[in-house]
């Protein structure tokens, strides 16, 4: 200008021509930035998508920073092509975590891809795990990968949904995690026979919490099969099957066969035998016999360190404190005092007292029908080799997982 000054205009040629490249590209991502994020009324999804092809064409070339300003621009943004939002996601934590935290452009098929992506890191996944919702089908990717952080984070999320798959996943893996198992506890997916085979390493919190929770009546049950014991009576019990899910619907617990061919008469006298004679495999198969288990799901209960499980087994057979305790003393386990929480005898006192016969008889019956009923050894050969005709069986999945030496 003739006063020797630049009109803004000249000013931004300048500054753009003095920068060179620089600016000039600077100019062109703010100004693909602009036309990506056009509300709906002013651009076509064809055009919009054309400028988000360009762009990341622009971002490939770019600096972490410019990436950046632009990931936290996105991520406000709603209608935001998909391979934008990927391309981002995929990037360098400081660019993908402005995205990957509250944007909501995002569907399932776009945050499984970023899971799964061999760029992504753990960071990337836990701020997915975080989201506000996280459906059912990342969730399953998530948990899939093992990842100990991750699943602590969708179980903290209330937000996240686990399908049936996932929290059995979950469940196995708190086998050796046990840092799972109180928030495991707490999600209101986790199944009566995931909780009732996570007891067994589940701490006494948490094992009072499971009792709390799954240790129910079978009224219900109760009344729905009441002719059918009658009729089953009468076919002679031939029908195996008919004959193991009555055994576990029905209101008596104690096997009046064995006690009748036991040596001792009843599950008293085997305990009190305890009195007199070292513990001893034949005693306790004897034991279990007599309560309506079978050995295996005795053996598991009466060498359970917790002890709340023989709590368990002395209510449902409807033992008196009396027995209760010379049973436990028989096992030679030390007897502290009864109100003395921080004791195994103390909590499994209270669990006697608190639970009720119904309810234990529940949770006994569900043990000995889901740690034995699946163990021939035909079902736990196509265990080991992973038979998918085993995935609905629940009580083949519970045993293996118990009793196995992997998750």
């Amino acid at each position: 200008m003739a006063d020797g000054t630049l009109s803004e205009f000249e000013i931004d040629r300048f500054e753009i021509e003095e920068g060179g490249q620089t600016k000039t590209r600077a100019m062109l991502t703010r100004r693909l930035q602009d036309v990506v994020g056009l509300p709906g009324s002013r651009i076509t999804p064809q055009e919009r998508h054309i400028a988000a092809d360009l762009l990341i064409e622009v971002l490939r070339e770019s600096d972490i920073g410019t990436r950046v300003r632009c990931a936290e621009r996105m991520a406000l943004l709603f209608d935001t092509p998909a391979i934008l939002l990927r391309f981002l996601a995929k990037d360098e934590l400081q660019v993908a975590i402005p995205l990957l935290e509250v944007c909501e452009g995002f569907n399932d098929s776009d945050l499984i891809a970023t899971a799964l992506s061999p760029s992504a890191t753990t960071t990337h996944r836990l701020m997915i795990a975080k989201r506000k919702v996280v459906s059912e089908a990342v969730t399953d990717v998530l948990v899939n990968m093992g990842e100990v952080e991750v699943i602590q984070a969708l179980l903290r999320n209330e937000g996240s949904t686990f399908a049936h798959p996932a929290m059995e996943q979950a469940t196995a893996l708190s086998k050796q995690e046990h840092s799972l198992v109180p928030l495991l506890v707490k999600r209101p997916e986790l199944k009566p026979s995931q909780g009732l085979t996570m007891f067994w390493w589940a701490d006494a919190e948490d094992r009072r919490r499971i009792l709390q929770r799954f240790a129910v009546e079978r009224l219900t049950l109760l009344e729905a099969a009441q002719d059918i014991f009658a009729r089953a009576a009468g076919d002679g019990w031939r029908d195996p099957l008919v004959r193991k899910t009555l055994q576990f619907i029905e209101r008596r617990q104690r096997n009046r066969d064995a006690a009748a061919r036991s040596p001792y008469g009843s599950l008293e006298g085997a305990i009190e035998a305890l009195d007199h004679q070292l513990p001893s495999r034949e005693l306790f198969v004897e034991v279990s016999f007599l309560a309506g288990i079978k050995p295996m799901c005795g053996a598991q209960i009466l060498s359970d360190g917790g002890g709340e499980s023989i709590a368990v087994l002395c209510k449902a057979t409807g033992l008196k404190r009396k027995h209760f305790r010379q049973l436990w003393r028989g096992l030679r386990r030390p007897i502290a005092d009864d109100h003395d929480l921080s004791d195994p005898w103390g909590r499994s006192v209270l669990v006697y007292d608190t639970i009720s016969t119904n309810k234990a008889q529940t949770v006994l019956r569900y043990w000995n029908w889901a740690l034995t009923s699946a163990m021939s050894p035909t079902l736990a050969a196509k265990l080991e080799e992973g038979d998918e005709e085993l995935l609905y069986s629940v009580a083949a999945r519970s045993s293996n997982l118990v009793f196995g030496n992997t998750p």
